[in-house]
């Protein structure tokens, strides 16, 4: 579920290094989750050692999840000792969504003589004060608050997946020479050994191409941060007739979505989520691929999501519905950007794309694959962040900790 530390793991046990995730057993997000034994469960994933920490399981963003939180940060400190200990870390990584394991990551790599690296995901605690309206002095926050400041004092490097964080952390602490930005990547390989499509998606598309002359398709998560109530709105907009628009995936919103498209007529269809190996074979069957982000001050900081770069190795013209700090589609000059949370704007952003040659989609297209090949893979990218803590080109042989709570990582 947690792609990117898999991914950037695998690519360092690759080069000779040995690394242990220690994870919660538990994630809302995951389409399933691992099967534990006890209150440790081990797993080695293609040469990756993960340590699965049994933890409660929970429903939604509610006090549940926070008690899942604090039994996993409890057992860093307890079941946990002896096998990381065992492990002796050169390097440990707090990871997690939240800012609480970096005391654990600090602690462990205080008692080995480890580096200590703070990956930032998302920026907490602004983000449950600014999208789920906490007050900062709500304890959850003030604590959360507290964990952030100690990471951006104390850790030897911030490595962020956020470009225009480092003013942010600066505030809290962190000496501004300590940055370093290593975005989200694509894996390579996985564009060479795809699988098909499943059947049913391709008996669908095959049949809206019947009535339509161009599809637009959404592939991801359905959650309240997708902004796909835009998309079916835009759906049910007149103007759009004679395109049709597909949306793929599973979600905590998929429900309200299908039953809201229901109430408004929307000509949105909807279909199950698909492997992840069959995501290029999806993608490949669209003519314009959305995203789009709710409109929020928290973007200011930028975005670095899976999900664009793997539509930008498609090969498809983007409709990307954003205001951020960054905007690789605009940077690559393969698709329109429009304003987030703007039915009208969606809607004449869709009628632009659909109206281009095929040649000019083409292009557009190829012009964002060409970004992610340059930018984005993750065999370099992984490689930069090694590179932060150790310039030389990392440490032979060197053992690597990652505390990750997966979170927030987008499958399909």
């Amino acid at each position: 579920m947690e792609y990117r530390t898999f991914y950037f793991a695998r690519e360092w046990v690759r080069a000779g290094h040995q690394v242990l995730v220690v994870a919660a057993s538990f994630s809302h997000l995951r389409q399933k989750n691992p099967v534990t034994c006890g209150r440790l469960t081990r797993e080695n994933i293609e040469g990756v050692d993960y340590l699965w920490v049994k933890t409660p399981v929970y429903d939604g963003n509610g006090a549940s999840r926070v008690i899942n939180m604090v039994a996993f940060m409890a057992r860093l400190y307890s079941v946990c000792r002896e096998p990381i200990d065992a492990f002796s870390p050169d390097l440990v990584i707090a990871s997690s969504t939240y800012t609480w394991d970096n005391w654990a990551a600090a602690f462990y790599a205080k008692r080995h003589r480890a580096h200590y690296v703070y990956e930032l995901h998302d920026l907490w605690p602004l983000s449950p004060m600014e999208l789920g309206g906490l007050p900062s002095w709500h304890p959850f926050i003030w604590s959360l608050q507290r964990a952030e400041n100690f990471a951006c004092r104390n850790a030897e490097r911030v490595i962020s997946l956020l470009p225009a964080a480092q003013e942010h952390l600066v505030e809290h602490g962190m000496p501004a020479e300590r940055f370093t930005y290593v975005p989200n990547g694509i894996v390579a390989e996985e564009w060479c050994d795809r699988q098909p499509a499943p059947l049913e998606h391709v008996q669908a598309l095959r049949e809206l191409r019947r009535t339509n002359s161009c599809v637009v398709g959404y592939v991801g998560g359905h959650g309240l941060s997708n902004a796909l109530d835009m998309l079916i709105e835009a759906g049910a907009d007149s103007r759009l007739g004679g395109i049709g628009i597909v949306c793929v995936g599973n979600g905590p919103e998929k429900a309200r979505l299908e039953q809201k498209a229901r109430a408004i007529s929307s000509r949105v269809v909807f279909l199950p989520s698909v492997p992840k190996r069959s995501i290029p074979e999806v993608l490949n069957l669209f003519d314009i691929l959305y995203i789009g982000w709710a409109k929020s001050p928290l973007y200011r900081f930028g975005i670095s999501p899976n999900k664009l770069y793997e539509y930008m190795m498609a090969g498809r013209p983007i409709l990307h519905a954003i205001e951020a700090a960054n905007d690789p589609v605009r940077e690559a000059e393969c698709g329109l950007t429009v304003a987030p949370e703007d039915v009208s704007a969606l809607c004449e952003g869709v009628l632009h794309l659909a109206a281009l040659r095929d040649g000019e989609r083409q292009r557009m297209g190829g012009r964002g694959r060409r970004y992610v090949e340059e930018r984005h893979v993750v065999s370099t990218l992984s490689q930069r962040f090694l590179e932060a803590v150790w310039p030389a080109g990392g440490q032979a042989n060197g053992n690597v900790l990652t505390g990750v709570r997966p979170t927030v990582e987008y499958r399909s």
